[in-house]
């Protein structure tokens, strides 16, 4: 029997190669091309004093040309890390980072290159829409044979029945061949059989979308459930960075195949992530524009701490350190400051102007300003902020669009655990209820 924090995955030097066949273009040749081919090769054949050395030419033509078409492509290469038992962690990166495969290999669904994994204990595995599932088979049936996969007793599973329909939502298509069912009914029963029958490590990748959001938030509930109460190891794969931070404590950065980032805390995970992804977290010019009488010259996210960081929790102090020069001399001048979300949705702006601050305007040396929202309690997801300079409110000197970015995460800001959903508002507040009596 394993004890709490043993390690139940351990993955070292791990690589998984795949040859790419590149298809050569045919050359088009016309009739006349094609018999005085054949007509030489002929000639060649039947002349017993060329034959072998046209042999052997044509098998090193041959091999030439196959390894011309064929290219290795490493999906993963010298990847390491333990994960214990017990820990929820998640696994980022870019599309074709290498996510899936990795999950695969932990699966047993393909082999490694190179490296050697360790796993101690049943694995159930969410990959993809019907993973597991026998099309042809009713609701009823795939759940008694995924359960059977697992190493799980009828008389276990029999126990577990009725939890996984009533979580899964499908008992009015229970008979009826899962071949019939919504991407969405296959995913909620898939889940709900990975999630209750006891696996001691749950693998689910980015299938989870495919589900509404409250049936995500429901599956997000159950993984962290069982991996509290059952001591039970979850691996999840998202790009929905606000859940990811939401259930799981550590992080695996992959980027290329690699390990960008050995595991970590989630949140540095993250941070790491975001910068790579939608913007930095810092932005710097080094020339000097002739054509603008000021300019901003550096622009940096940072927290309560001083540290440079692209990830906050909800509720959070932000930090914004501008810098800006100016050529000339400048009566009046406007720092704005738009935050908005990737898709261009402003959530909102402001400027020194409004608030009746004056900033200074040397122009021997860089003018330095920090700007601290401690107030600001923006919803969970991803943000990009444009930062502009103006000259007596009208004349614009100069505008830099979406040059840093930041993501917030929930991280229990309702002591009730729950979460709004973007729908019900970019900002979340904690009012004050107040019960008064006639």
């Amino acid at each position: 029997m394993d004890s709490v924090g043993d390690v139940v995955i351990r993955v070292e030097g791990l690589g998984k190669k795949y040859t790419l066949q590149h298809q050569q273009k045919e050359r088009h040749n016309t009739l006349r091309d094609s018999l005085s081919h054949q007509a030489a090769v002929f000639g060649r054949w039947i002349n017993p004093f060329t034959l072998s050395g046209q042999i052997r030419k044509a098998r090193q033509l041959a091999d030439l040309e196959r390894a011309e078409r064929e290219e290795e492509f490493w999906a993963l290469k010298d990847v390491s890390f333990e994960i214990r038992r017990g820990e929820r962690v998640g696994i980022i990166g870019r599309n074709g980072a290498g996510k899936s495969t990795l999950l695969k290999i932990l699966s047993r669904i393909t082999e490694p290159t190179t490296g050697r994994v360790e796993i101690h204990g049943r694995v159930a595995s969410l990959l993809e829409v019907g993973t597991g599932f026998h099309p042809e088979l009713t609701g009823r049936e795939n759940i008694y044979l995924n359960g059977a996969i697992l190493g799980m007793t009828r008389r276990e599973i029999r126990l577990k029945f009725d939890e996984i329909v009533d979580f899964a939502e499908v008992e009015k298509f229970l008979d009826t061949p899962v071949k019939r069912y919504s991407s969405g009914m296959y995913v909620r029963l898939a889940f709900a059989v990975a999630a209750h029958l006891e696996p001691e490590i749950l693998v689910v990748d980015e299938v989870l979308a495919v589900g509404d959001a409250s049936f995500q938030k429901k599956c997000l509930g159950k993984m962290e459930q069982v991996s509290n109460l059952s001591m039970r190891t979850v691996l999840f794969v998202s790009h929905n960075l606000s859940a990811i931070t939401s259930l799981c404590q550590k992080g695996i950065l992959l980027d290329k195949g690699r390990l960008k980032k050995p595991m970590t805390d989630i949140y540095d995970a993250v941070d790491e992530y975001m910068d790579s992804t939608i913007g930095n977290s810092a932005y710097t010019i080094d020339i000097n524009p002739k054509d603008k009488r000021a300019w901003i010259t550096r622009a940096i996210v940072s927290n309560a701490l001083d540290a440079k960081s692209s990830c906050f929790r909800v509720g959070d102090p932000i930090q914004f350190d501008v810098s800006y020069r100016c050529n000339s001399s400048i009566y009046s001048i406007g720092l704005g400051v738009g935050i908005s979300r990737p898709s261009g949705s402003r959530i909102t702006s402001f400027n020194n102007y409004i608030l009746g601050i004056h900033l200074p305007t040397n122009s021997d040396e860089q003018n330095r300003i920090r700007i601290v929202l401690d107030d600001l309690n923006l919803a969970p997801g991803s943000y990009v902020v444009s930062l502009s300079l103006v000259e007596n409110e009208t004349q614009w000197l100069d505008l830099q669009t979406e040059c840093i970015s930041f993501s917030i995460v929930d991280d229990g800001f309702y002591i009730a655990g729950r979460s709004l959903t973007r729908e019900q508002g970019e900002i979340w507040c904690r009012p004050q209820y107040v019960v008064t009596s006639n």
